[in-house]
């Protein structure tokens, strides 16, 4: 009978089961530790890189480890840690995309463990008694299912077989190091010292990747996380115990086999050596050891990766996979998961299993070393982002910890996937970035709180004080643009042009000011405006940010805004609106261009008096010239424009008028010297006409799609006609533009 409970928190339910530090997280993790490597390729590692490079292989590996340990403590010892382990610990910090990306590749990685384990017991088998090796497949699809049974029967019957495991493998590990201490000889360990790298495919990154296995056992105790008493605890207890343990005694089997056996031996027979150099001259307790190892390695591999799969299926991040969130009534076993598990271990050992060289072992080897790399990276970043993020809610009971080697960790993981070969990191890479993706895709809504938007604070913190230290300067003008949209049903084409002008360059905030409510009764209207605007600028694809402010009148409102809206040092230097449609709108709208400019903000003016034909590839932006601000402001506008997908195949052409031809020629020059010089790849159109430049090109066939022209906010006598005369002129073109600078840009910046 199964549980059909979902809920994210569903491993905390009562029935589920109770292990302490010894026997669900030191156990399991030792035992993985002690694996395959150990006793089949660590005799190689040696021979080839020679003694001193392989403490240094074991070292490095471990310091790893140990980072990644820490950043775990940190974790673990901060918030509850509930079942999925390392998923659990990464999707909290870094958010359930990036969570459920390494989740789904960590299942896959302790699943394709299971045959990499298997496979290795075979090789141990075959090479103990090579009358079997023509039945090696069968034997490791049959090892497979037996290992099934075991543990889907529960983790109580496999952690309680494991402890006799333990004791097999702690007789073959004195049987080892006892025989290597009677053969131990000063002459051999000096010839052993060196490196050999015997082919040019033997490499000391190559090395690493194979013996990097024996160390990673401790996620098979992290992802027991949802099964443990006390998980802060034992998490931290057993797993930092289990690290010491390992390092000790692949320690001393480097410095002890180094110094007993031949290089020879070291290079071409490991296994065989080992089980001739046994203690009293016994190799059945290594043979047993071996074949416990293997064996235990791969039932925690089985316990392990199912419970990372079931976590992933309870958070919901990704439709399909809910099935597998299912868990037994009885210790809320996730049998479902197993049984997937056992289907893709049985199908890789059906395609790896080869008994006559170690070369898909190694192959094997370096594929799972690839993911728990990535793995244990993103714990080391979850730590850091945790930490970094400076969240007051982070308060480790774990005292030895600092970001900084969390930080360590991470950068050391990616790097070494890099270094160890380049072309399986990058498969690796490729597989969590499309998990990612997929998970993205389906615009997941996390039932659960992550620590990335505390990171982001602080990281966005630290960087405002820093700008705020720095004087502005014309070559770091960029738009920070306020959209007076109102309404967003209504002027759309204002937050379009917002966006277009910001394009990956610039801030856009789009806000709508609300006269005339009484501040206490406004507030349901001010979110619904808010509400209203944001899903404007997500219907466009607009990244910007949706303001609305409730005020008395609109001239308290605007002047609020100018003053007061700001991220620190970034504030608005460009303020972008419509255009009036009611001749009694004329004066207050005059008004609040020049309360605008009086503040030293450029400003915007969209005028389009009729539907504006679609955009297509032969649009044209033409730019009415004069000299100025506000003429090097409109060519900088022009030029954001086109940087848009919407204007990225536009003309664009400075137009202007001269009264005679032999003027024209110098005003050409000069404008093809000022595009030079601004390094504008645009056109120039010098008209002889006496008409105005703005007349000329709007007048011209066919009309510019955008016309941009330069103003100065008229005084209150010439309102009118001012009003008059631009909107007599946006009869002619689709959309007319008014700019006028505030300053701040310079064309040869």
């Amino acid at each position: 009978m199964e549980s059909n409970t979902t809920d994210p928190a569903a491993d905390t339910a009562a029935g589920r089961n109770q292990f302490g530090t010894f026997g669900g997280v030191f156990t399991p993790s030792i035992l993985t530790i002690f694996g395959v490597v150990m006793f089949l390729r660590a005799g190689w590692v040696v021979g080839e890189a020679g003694i001193g490079q392989a403490v240094l292989i074991l070292c490095l590996a471990e310091a790893v480890m140990l980072c990644t340990a820490v950043s775990m403590a940190a974790i673990a010892t901060n918030t509850p840690v509930r079942g999925g382990g390392a998923y659990f610990m990464i999707s909290r910090a870094l958010g359930p995309q990036l969570g459920g990306a390494i989740g789904l590749a960590l299942y896959l990685a302790q699943t394709v463990s299971v045959p990499f384990y298997v496979l290795g017991f075979g090789q141990a088998l075959v090479r103990a008694f090579p009358a079997v090796q023509p039945h090696f497949l069968p034997l490791a699809l049959i090892t497979t299912l037996l290992l099934f049974a075991l543990t889907y029967l529960g983790a109580n019957l496999a952690i309680r077989s494991q402890y006799l495991v333990m004791a097999v493998l702690a007789l073959a590990v004195v049987s080892v190091l006892g025989g290597a201490i009677g053969r131990f000889s000063p002459a051999t360990f000096a010839a052993n010292w060196p490196t050999l790298y015997s082919t040019r495919e033997v490499t000391f990154w190559g090395l690493f990747a194979v013996y990097f296995p024996a160390v990673t056992g401790i996620l098979a105790g992290i992802n027991m996380s949802g099964d443990l008493k006390d998980p802060a605890r034992s998490l931290v207890r057993g797993t930092m115990a289990a690290i010491a343990v390992g390092f000790a005694v692949y320690l001393a089997e480097i410095l002890l086999c180094g110094g007993s056996q031949g290089r020879d031996d070291l290079v071409s027979r490991p296994y065989e050596t080992l089980l001739a150099n046994a203690l009293f001259g016994l190799p059945a307790p290594i043979m047993a050891g071996v074949f416990a190892a293997a064996l235990s390695s791969a039932v925690g591999s089985f316990l392990g990766a199912p419970r990372v799969l079931q976590a992933v299926a309870r958070d919901r991040i990704l439709p399909g996979i809910g099935v597998f969130a299912r868990g037994s009534a009885r210790g809320d076993e996730p049998r479902r998961c197993t049984v997937l598990t056992l289907i893709i271990a049985l199908a890789v050992t059906w395609v790896a299993a080869d008994p006559s060289s170690y070369r898909t072992f190694d192959t094997i080897a370096a594929v799972v070393t690839m993911f728990f790399l990535a793995t244990y990276g993103m714990i080391n970043l979850a730590a850091f982002v945790e930490s970094f993020g400076g969240n007051p809610s982070f308060r480790p009971r774990f005292r030895v910890f600092h970001w900084s080697a969390s930080l360590l960790g991470a950068l050391a993981c990616g790097a070494i996937m890099v270094i160890i070969d380049p072309l399986p990191a990058l498969i690796a890479m490729v597989v969590v970035t499309g998990l990612f993706a997929l998970i993205q895709r389906h615009r997941h809504r996390g039932a659960f709180s992550d620590a990335r938007r505390g990171f982001l604070f602080s990281l966005i913190r630290r960087c405002l004080q820093a700008l705020d230290t720095m004087p502005a300067d014309p070559r770091n003008w960029r738009p920070n643009v306020l959209v007076l949209s109102g309404d967003p049903g209504m002027r759309a084409a204002l937050i379009r042009f917002g966006g277009w002008l910001c394009t990956r360059r610039g801030m856009m905030t789009a806000a709508e000011i609300i006269p005339g409510l009484e501040l206490h009764k406004a507030m349901q209207v001010r979110q619904a405006s808010i509400a209203a605007l944001r899903q404007a600028l997500l219907d466009e694809r607009i990244a910007g940010f949706p303001e609305a402010l409730v005020t008395r009148s609109l001239d308290d409102g605007l002047m609020t805004l100018l003053q007061t809206h700001s991220i620190g040092p970034l504030k608005p230097n460009t303020v972008l609106l419509g255009w009036p449609r009611q001749a009694e709108r004329v004066p207050p709208y005059m008004n609040l261009l020049r309360t605008i400019a009086h503040q030293r903000r450029s400003i915007i003016s969209i005028v389009e008096k009729r539907h504006p034909t679609p955009l297509a590839a032969a649009d044209r932006i033409d730019i009415a010239w004069e000299p100025g601000e506000t003429g090097s402001l409109m060519l900088i506008l022009a030029h954001l424009l086109t940087e848009s997908w919407a204007w990225k195949r536009s003309d664009v052409s400075l137009v202007h008028s001269v009264p005679t031809v032999a003027a024209a020629a110098e005003a050409t020059q000069t404008l093809h010297q000022i595009l030079a010089a601004g390094r504008f790849d645009f056109k120039v159109d010098v008209r002889v006409a006496d008409t105005p430049a703005i007349v000329a090109t709007a007048n011209g066939a066919p009309p510019p799609r955008l016309l941009m022209v330069g103003f100065s906010p008229p005084k209150e006598a010439d309102a009118v006609r001012f009003f008059e005369a631009m909107d007599h002129l946006a009869d002619s073109v689709p959309t007319l533009m008014l700019v006028a600078s505030g300053g701040g840009t310079d064309l040869q910046a």
